[in-house]
């Protein structure tokens, strides 16, 4: 199931759905050929011919548009409703959770495998609310794809590169619906019931309810923001792929959790 997911969303997600959509218009297009006269009527094959043109059309501009900046701030935008952990809302909390976001694979300069980017980045943030406050952390994510455990180059980074202890690795999980379940009995055997929950902020929508199903009482403790460049031209210029692929893989994936709970 979990691969399953993956194929299906790298099929439906930027850039190969608009260009699988793309090609689906051409071959429409293709109805003005003397092979499909032969089977339709020469009104039908125009329509099509003229439907497969006007689908390739939509299907790039809307490839490009989502390419733009400010088209991926716009779908953002909703994903991120909270606001930064304030100061009182950490002393809330019994312990910090940090959530993995992909792995840099054979990193060269390292010698092995490391975090990526977007674990970086909630590492760092995790590290100085740690700093703050002096609360237990535990780093969570597998390796569903093979090669070393997401968790283990997390504590491996906040241990040798932000200097901060890390007290429990969850090193099994492969979505964020195991994040929760195989990270929650850890966190309940040492007598903590809630936690400040690290992630991007539009990661966390889909991300608390799962954790709160397991029994936890979550805060909310997001991390880089989509803030639009100061300059108009910038916010404009192509380039922002990625900012609308993971805004649209979370409604997917809030549309998805939505549906099993209705089966």
């Amino acid at each position: 199931m979990f691969l399953l997911k993956k194929l299906l969303a790298a099929l439906i997600l930027p850039p190969a759905g608009p260009l699988l959509l793309a090609l689906f218009g051409l071959w429409l297009a293709s109805s003005n050929s003397r092979r499909w006269r032969a089977l339709r009527t020469r009104d039908s094959a125009s329509r099509a011919g003229n439907a497969g043109f006007a689908l390739v059309i939509l299907s790039l501009l809307s490839l490009f548009a989502l390419s733009l900046p400010v088209v991926g701030n716009a779908l953002m935008g909703p994903l991120e409703p909270y606001p930064p952990i304030t100061r009182a809302q950490l002393q809330r909390a019994q312990a910090i959770v940090v959530l993995g976001g992909g792995s840099y694979y054979a990193a060269p300069e390292y010698g092995s495998d490391t975090v990526g980017y977007y674990t970086l980045e909630r590492l760092r943030y995790a590290a100085r609310l740690a700093r703050e406050s002096r609360l237990p952390l535990l780093v969570t994510g597998g390796a569903p794809f093979g090669a070393r455990p997401e968790a283990e180059s997390m504590r491996e980074a906040l241990e040798s590169d932000f200097g901060v202890k890390v007290r429990w690795v969850e090193n099994r999980s492969r979505d964020t619906t195991e994040n929760a379940s195989l990270s929650a009995p850890m966190l309940k055997a040492a007598g903590i019931t809630r936690v400040a929950l690290v992630s991007h902020g539009w990661h966390l929508p889909r991300a608390i309810p799962l954790f709160e199903k397991q029994g936890l009482e979550v805060i909310a403790a997001p991390t880089a923001f989509s803030t639009a460049s100061p300059s108009l031209i910038e916010n404009l210029l192509p380039g922002a792929m990625v900012r609308s692929r993971h805004a649209l893989n979370e409604y997917l994936g809030q549309l998805y959790n939505r549906l099993k709970e209705l089966i």
